[in-house]
């Protein structure tokens, strides 16, 4: 959530921010708002003031038998006045609240304007595409032993993929990889959380309200299946104040995560490169304002490693203002090279949301001089596994149609070197 204040004295910066990042939120409406509660405060603020005066005259006056009577009736008046009062601020607190949900994160003076995904900027890759002396097949056609999408479907819908035998086994290897990587070699604490989150909890990481038709609810509830676990592990310090000295925290987690993908139909959807349900491993740090554009850039390093060790050739992008999430304010995506489908496909989306969540799931910390702050958060996959797992079987495969396996995750392959269907 934006700070209120500096949206006031930054209208114009705000504006300019809904525009780049092609929201339609009311700027204008949100200062209006907010000046006449200032108003209605203010009134508020006299009449309570004069109600507790009033009430110091009276029991002077009943103390020494006179009459109260023209007093008592003015306080009737002030009594009704201020309910009423009462009730229209609390009214516009949930008018502004509402209305200031819906301004996003303003991105950072870096990041580059643009429309959408062609104005990101290359920033750099890792290695050279692989070289094959034969046509290498794609994931959908390499994985009839590793993948029953039409089971899947029987059972739930499309975009809802069966893992068979190796494939069960390569995508276990890959999270406990990916893990393990994380726990014992970047030292982050490994979380599991619920899967299922209240509307609350959606609300502090952006999610709600303006996604809210990308994902999977309980009506009967009123409860969401994760989109990530970037939502249940970021409120894990929700309406928390951290102590200095336990910054930064930082947290791991595997989750399966739940997308409708509501305006996507028929992009990008074969096989596994768009899906309804899919494992991710999630990093999500909590750090002092000053050190987060420093914990972006490591967390950006802690996903390209992933990768180098897997031998997947990669490149990083910066998102334009047009391509930021909605809570945003600056974020690498890691795009790896599937050479069967010829194409990058995203892996990793890795941002700094600078204050944006923590104001709105009030998360703080108390700094060294005792004074209260918000704490910035950022998160990162580290990293999804549908297209890892596309770009691992398509580098990886040989001419004789088995899938040679990552030296890096041999080990949590029950030694299996090569996957081999003949």
């Amino acid at each position: 959530m934006i700070d209120i204040k500096f949206l006031k004295e930054n209208v114009e910066l705000v504006k300019q921010a809904v525009v780049n990042k092609n929201e339609k939120a009311d700027v204008d409406k949100i200062v209006a708002l907010d000046e006449h509660k200032r108003k209605v405060q203010f009134n508020f603020d006299q009449l309570r003031a004069r109600q507790n005066q009033v009430s110091k005259e009276i029991a002077g006056i009943k103390k020494q038998k006179g009459d109260a009577s023209e007093l008592l009736a003015e306080m009737k008046d002030v009594a009704k006045k201020v309910k009423e009062l009462s009730a229209e601020l609390a009214e516009l607190e949930t008018g502004l609240y509402n209305a200031v949900l819906e301004i996003p994160n303003v991105p950072d003076e870096c990041v580059p304007v643009g429309k959408d995904e062609s104005s990101n900027k290359y920033i750099r890759e890792w290695s050279e595409k692989k070289n094959f002396d034969f046509k290498p097949k794609t994931h959908e056609e390499l994985s009839e032993h590793l993948l029953d999408f039409q089971r899947g479907g029987k059972l739930t819908g499309s975009g809802f993929p069966v893992y068979t035998k190796y494939g069960a086994l390569l995508e276990r290897a890959l999270i406990n990889f990916m893990l393990d990587t994380h726990v014992y070699k970047n030292e982050y604490t490994e979380v599991k959380t619920p899967f299922i989150v209240n509307r609350k909890t959606m609300t502090g990481t952006g999610q709600l309200p303006k996604l809210e038709n990308d994902m999977y609810h309980i009506n009967e509830d009123d409860l969401f299946l994760i989109p990530t676990a970037e939502v249940p592990v970021t409120n894990l310090h929700a309406d928390e104040i951290c102590q200095n000295t336990a910054l930064p925290i930082k947290y791991v987690s595997y989750t399966p995560c739940f997308r409708r993908e509501a305006g996507s139909y028929g992009k990008d959807t074969k096989g596994l490169q768009r899906v309804h349900q899919f494992n991710k491993v999630e990093m999500v740090r909590f750090v002092r304002p000053e050190d987060s554009e420093a914990a972006l850039e490591e967390m950006v390093g802690n996903a390209e490693k992933l990768l180098q060790d897997l031998g997947l050739h990669y490149r990083v992008i910066e998102l334009c203002t047009g391509d930021l999430s909605f809570a945003s304010a600056r974020t690498f995506d890691i795009e790896v090279w599937a050479p069967g489908s010829e194409k990058y496909l995203e892996v990793s989306s890795v941002s700094n949301f600078r204050d944006f969540q923590a104001r709105r799931a009030g998360i703080r910390f108390r700094d060294v001089d005792n004074s209260v702050k918000f704490v910035h958060t950022l998160n990162g996959s580290g990293l999804a596994t549908p297209r890892t797992f596309i770009a691992l079987i398509e580098t990886w495969q040989q001419a004789d149609g088995s899938i040679q396996i990552p030296d890096k995750i041999k080990s949590y392959m029950q030694g299996i070197e090569k996957l081999d269907f003949s």
